[in-house]
């Protein structure tokens, strides 16, 4: 099942129901006016949004043409919005660069940051920063949103609470983040506003692809129309999103509509290419000795999609062009 919300004069916008090629969609707020909704009585409202997609699948439900410019994120905004680092060799490539040891519990203890979760980007809203000199990077990322989360869930025990699977543009302004960082207190002005895919889907949409906690497909970013990563989600994120629940419950609950982010997605073999210019100018530092790819400026274009095992857009395209607005 796929789902997207709708601008509306409404913050949070109209829950929608689409079609499995992304052609058509049908209004499902009859069954729930929000996502938040849905998701804050899943077991009563997934079978019945379940009955609106076969509907629509049939055509035997009122649609209209799918238009992502037309979409807010999936949920324009969440309780909370929580970021993992789960792809090692993006960790390890960091350190490198800095001439630095890994930390000595790299493959035991994820690393995870609360980034802001009360002003979400819509799929297709531009990227807008203030200053090209803060370094604005983009983070092709895979996600999940959670249902309610009891204190305690494990890794073994995390699979229910997820509800659906969805990508997001993790901007991250790079030149204020060692400041910020050398303050010993975590991200926040090099953290703006977060993008989503326009579409998330239930995990059964993924079929095979969905596996042990992990989306096992290719994520593809383009930069100005030309490819510049094609990377494997699935083998290298070390710590799978069942993981990553089973660490953030150790001591504290979630609430239904949390979305937990898998960070950067990044592959050992160079060839897959990247998901973050950080990356590449990390790689060009550890060999060339210095930075050269430059960071985003003003019109740089994106596009992040990832494609099912049939070949077809599993969660629409997000579409971002930066603008600096002094």
């Amino acid at each position: 099942m796929k789902l997207a919300t709708l601008k509306t004069q409404r913050r949070d916008g109209q829950l929608l129901v689409v079609k499995k090629d992304l052609s058509r969609w049908t209004d499902a707020s009859q069954v729930a006016p929000t996502l938040q909704a849905a998701l804050d009585d899943w077991a009563a409202v997934e079978p019945k949004l379940r009955a609106l997609a076969a509907a629509l699948e049939a055509g035997t439900a009122p649609s209209e043409a799918y238009d992502a410019t037309r979409l807010h994120s999936p949920l324009p905004r969440a309780y909370e919005w929580i970021d993992g680092s789960a792809y090692l060799n993006h960790v390890i490539l960091v350190r490198k660069a800095r001439k630095a040891e890994p930390p000595a519990t790299l493959k035991t203890d994820p690393l995870v940051y609360q980034g802001g979760s009360g002003h979400l980007l819509a799929p297709t809203e531009d990227v807008t920063i203030r200053d090209e000199a803060w370094g604005c990077d983009f983070e092709s990322e895979v996600c999940v949103v959670l249902g309610d989360v009891p204190r305690g869930t494990t890794a073994q025990t995390a699979a229910p609470h997820v509800r659906l699977v969805l990508l997001a543009n993790d901007v991250s302004l790079r030149n204020l983040i060692p400041d910020e960082l050398a303050k010993g207190f975590g991200f926040f002005q090099s953290k703006p506003a977060t993008a989503f895919s326009p579409v998330a889907c239930t995990p059964d949409e993924l079929g095979a692809a969905w596996k042990d906690g992990r989306v096992h497909l290719r994520l593809q970013t383009k930069l100005n129309g030309e490819l510049v990563g094609d990377t494997d989600a699935g083998p290298e994120m070390h710590f799978s999103f069942f993981d990553l629940v089973g660490h953030l419950a150790k001591t504290r609950s979630y609430t239904a509509g949390t979305i937990l982010g898998s960070g950067t997605v990044s592959n050992e073999d160079r060839a897959r290419g990247i998901s973050c210019l950080a990356e590449r100018r990390m790689i060009e530092t550890i060999e060339q000795g210095a930075p050269k790819t430059p960071f985003l400026k003003d019109g740089d274009r994106l596009h992040i999609e990832m494609k099912g095992l049939d070949g077809h857009s599993l969660f629409g395209a997000i579409e971002q062009t930066v603008r600096v607005v002094r």
